[in-house]
């Protein structure tokens, strides 16, 4: 079968062993898979391994084998791969033995898959292929950040530096679908206009300052995944007692903070990551009892990943970007 793999000092796509299904296993025959920052970061930390494993986390395809001893699936159904690998009741931080689809075992940037039955979900009736197959690791990404991390409310106002990534675009539009008020900023015009477009309530322009900007707003929440270049920028605009979550960091990862002002405001710094299969389970509820649907700006082919990877490095989308394998 072929597969968008990374060796050696490379990443490239190449025909590759098709995988057997084992106990507790289906197959799946990929139709669409999303590309994530979190693929564009594994070659650096595989480094020089002279085997080949298959890229991706997210995508979307029908059974094709049902393994020994599963139950609740069929040949021929329609599904999408949960990224997040033994992580099944909420809890406050991932338990022992959690993982990401893609690294260490191959990943969704193939034809087929072989996964536990637990990883995997019925694709959402309303989406397309493109839609089903990009939106997981984003979408509980941004669902735990908000919801089980920030405890966002109605009558809530969130502030999400950096409007056009993957999680951002879900971010607004959950946010949105309770009723609180939404802020974000982009440096690019553009992305602040698609931003207002599905839900955003006010876009600044990231150059700007802030502190004049939101002078007459009240931020219950800031969602952080820039790192240093806007960590310090955030907390000078959220309220005093007010929460700031992290689940990311694409600038800087040390961050320096003037800690006295920090435990004066009475601020709340929370981490997160990912989430578990119940979050999953929840955020597809919301997401389809308000029709939310993936953002997504552009597609490639499978033999077209590596400018795929070029593009999202470049940070040139507005939302997902889709890999087309059927």
């Amino acid at each position: 079968m072929k597969a968008f793999v990374h060796k050696g000092t490379d990443t490239f796509y190449t025909t590759v062993a098709e995988p057997k299904v084992a106990k507790g296993e289906v197959k799946i025959a990929l139709k669409s898979a999303g590309l994530n920052h979190r693929d564009l970061k594994i070659p650096d930390r595989r480094g020089n391994i002279n085997t080949e494993l298959i890229l991706g986390s997210d995508g979307a395809g029908t059974i094709e084998v049902v393994g020994e001893g599963v139950t609740g699936f069929e040949v021929g159904d329609e599904v999408i791969v949960n990224p997040s690998i033994g992580w099944y009741q909420n809890s406050d931080a991932p338990p022992e033995g959690f993982g990401i689809v893609g690294m260490p075992n191959h990943g969704t940037f193939a034809e087929k898959i072989v996964i536990s039955a637990e990883q995997v979900e019925k694709k959402p009736e309303y989406m397309s292929w493109e839609e089903a197959g990009v939106f997981a690791l984003s979408a509980l990404t941004g669902y735990r950040a908000l919801f089980t991390k920030g405890k966002l409310k109605t009558t809530d106002t969130v502030f999400i530096p950096g409007a056009g990534g993957g999680v951002a675009t879900f971010m607004i539009q959950f946010a949105k679908a309770i009723g609180a008020r939404v802020i974000v900023t982009s440096r690019d015009q553009k992305k602040r206009e698609k931003a207002l477009e599905i839900g955003a309530d006010v876009a600044i322009d990231t150059a700007s300052d802030w502190d004049e900007q939101l002078q007459q707003e009240t931020i219950d929440l800031v969602i952080e995944s820039v790192g240093a270049a806007t960590f310090n920028r955030s907390l000078s605009v959220l309220k005093k007692g007010g929460k700031i979550v992290t689940f990311g960091s694409s600038t800087e990862d040390n961050v320096t903070i003037n800690i006295r002002q920090f435990f004066y405001g009475q601020y709340q710094l929370l981490g997160s990551t990912m989430g578990s299969r119940q979050e999953f389970r929840e955020m597809l509820g919301l997401m389809k009892d308000h029709d939310i649907h993936s953002e997504i700006s552009t597609s490639f082919n499978l033999d077209r990943a590596k400018e795929a990877f070029h593009y999202l490095e470049h940070a040139n989308q507005f939302g997902k970007v889709a890999i087309k394998i059927d």
